[in-house]
């Protein structure tokens, strides 16, 4: 049972080594990386290559690790025995099992993404430890331990909004998606545009990376952004003389989809403006 990434998903050596080796070790995998480099996709395209199903534990602000393992609703209860129904006779009829909870009970070895866990309180990680290392919890309200069937393939994403806790980075496997390279790019624009004119690419390309590199960007251009500006390149039938840039117009054609804040804007606005003033 080996990762070897897939059709849809271009992942690097380096990759492909960290998703074996977390298997191999039976730790969660832990990637980090800048937000749209394929994080989440990782996690779907692990479980697509080797069979299995996921379940998707989407990380907020405001989830609790509790929730991961299950829910007591007491106040369900007091009201349904106000009422006299006969369901406050059996708790398990209150508590509403969490995504742990479901991986855990799955009758087949699965993948269960923790998706952003850096969104959630610093102590979100440290309230999982027990629960990921030993792939069991206890119940409280009926005095039963849930253990995993089966020890499921837990990727845990970040997008680096805060620092996790040491004991929790312990417990892991950990790989760091670095921003892909031009060539690198090129192999994952085919995957999404196939037959993609290379004149056209080389062209988009070349300044994608002149704008992602540029000095004093707020926010760098992903690439889920590059692969929407390519798309929208395509729809406009727009060719690399199109692409062309000049010190009068230093925004880039359709920049609505690489550029996602008014400072980054006006400091195109800006440097255009120096351009102009230097004629």
């Amino acid at each position: 049972m080996r990762f070897q990434g897939t059709k849809d998903y271009i992942a690097t050596d380096d990759l492909k080594i960290a998703v074996n080796a977390a298997v191999t070790l039976e730790r969660p995998l832990l990637v980090k990386g800048e937000p749209g480099t394929g994080k989440t996709e990782l996690a779907r395209q692990v479980a697509s290559s080797l069979g299995m199903r996921m379940i998707e534990w989407n990380i907020k602000s405001t989830t609790r690790a509790q929730q991961g393992l299950y829910e007591y609703d007491a106040v369900s209860r007091l009201r349904d025995s106000q009422l006299g129904d006969e369901r406050v006779h059996d708790v398990r009829n209150y508590i509403k099992k969490g995504k742990l909870w479901d991986a855990f009970d799955a009758d087949e070895r699965l993948v269960l993404l923790i998706d952003e866990i850096d969104k959630a309180d610093i102590e979100f990680p440290n309230d999982l430890l027990q629960e990921l290392d030993k792939m069991e919890f206890y119940v409280y309200e009926t005095g039963e331990t849930i253990r995993a069937k089966h020890r499921p393939i837990i990727i845990i994403t970040s997008n680096n909004e805060k620092e996790l806790p040491d004991a929790f980075l312990r417990r892991c496997f950990f790989h760091y998606i670095r921003f892909p390279d031009a060539e690198t790019m090129k192999q994952i624009v085919e995957v999404h545009h196939p037959g993609i004119k290379q004149a056209l690419l080389t062209t988009a390309l070349t300044q994608f990376y002149e704008i992602r590199n540029t000095d004093g960007l707020k926010k760098k251009p992903s690439t889920s952004e590059v692969l929407d500006w390519l798309k929208l390149l395509l729809a406009e039938d727009l060719t690399p003389e199109d692409l062309a840039r000049n010190g009068v117009d230093a925004l880039p054609r359709l920049h609505g989809a690489l550029l996602k804040n008014e400072q980054d804007v006006h400091l195109f606005e800006r440097l255009a403006f120096m351009a102009r003033g230097k004629r």
